[in-house]
């Protein structure tokens, strides 16, 4: 269904670039959370790290977990002075945590540091989303121009860059949001007629889905992105 396939693209194409990665390599998980991706890196030497900070509850603004166990981290520190040796990482993947750091291109930097030439980068980010996990919510979103800039001016070289989804596809999730969104802020459940209305505009957008010819350019889930550390 149309505006439902943003994690399970994201989760899809992350797998598919993990298995990617040589067997027995040492793979920092930055940004790790709860640790959801470990179980795609069995074939990984697999280290997470994680600031420690986010307890489910935040500001309680925005969206907000409720719970966040982050009690079988490997490393607790910030993810811009991780206590590693330089080169000492074979890949990096950071999924869904820029929006969250006050200094992303330091993260950058930091990775650059950590691994190996030839090493493995692998980040997603989104190019819009609403405002989640605050008060650690700094940015809506990253584009691919901000990835061809800022790696590339640290040492990387981009070998993937995919756009999660279109504009058809994050117009659809939103107005599926609408219904529980009018409920928690407006205090407003769509009538009959609403949700019919609702479900007509899902339609036209799914058909324009079909005949899409390249709207990602405008407006998409997110980035997600393989780059190799230069020899």
């Amino acid at each position: 269904m149309i505006g439902t396939h943003n994690k399970a693209t994201r989760d899809a194409w992350l797998k598919d670039t993990l298995q990617k990665i040589p067997i027995g390599s040492r793979i920092l998980d930055a940004g790790a959370g709860e640790l959801q991706y470990k179980p795609l890196c069995e074939h990984l030497n697999y280290v997470s790290q994680d600031f420690a900070q986010y307890d489910g509850k935040g500001d309680e603004k925005g969206l907000q977990t409720g719970a966040w166990d982050q009690t079988k981290l490997d490393i607790t520190s910030d993810i811009t002075a991780i206590p590693e040796p330089d080169a000492s990482f074979d890949a990096i993947m950071c999924i869904e945590v820029f929006e969250h750091l006050p200094e992303p291109i330091k993260a950058i930097k930091e990775f650059s540091r950590l691994l190996r030439p030839g090493g493995h980068l692998i980040i997603t980010a989104p190019f819009c989303s609403l405002t989640h996990f605050a008060p650690y919510h700094f940015y809506t979103g990253f584009n691919r121009y901000f990835y061809q800039e800022h790696l590339s001016k640290n040492e990387f070289e981009i070998i993937n860059l995919v756009e999660n989804g279109n504009y058809f596809e994050y117009l659809g999730q939103e107005v599926r949001r609408i219904p529980s969104i009018g409920e928690k802020y407006a205090d407003k459940r769509p009538t009959f007629i609403q949700s019919l209305a609702i479900k007509v505009v899902l339609s036209m957008l799914d058909q324009c889905i079909k005949e899409d010819a390249g709207s990602s350019e405008l407006l998409h889930f997110g980035c997600q992105v393989h780059a190799i550390k230069k020899d």
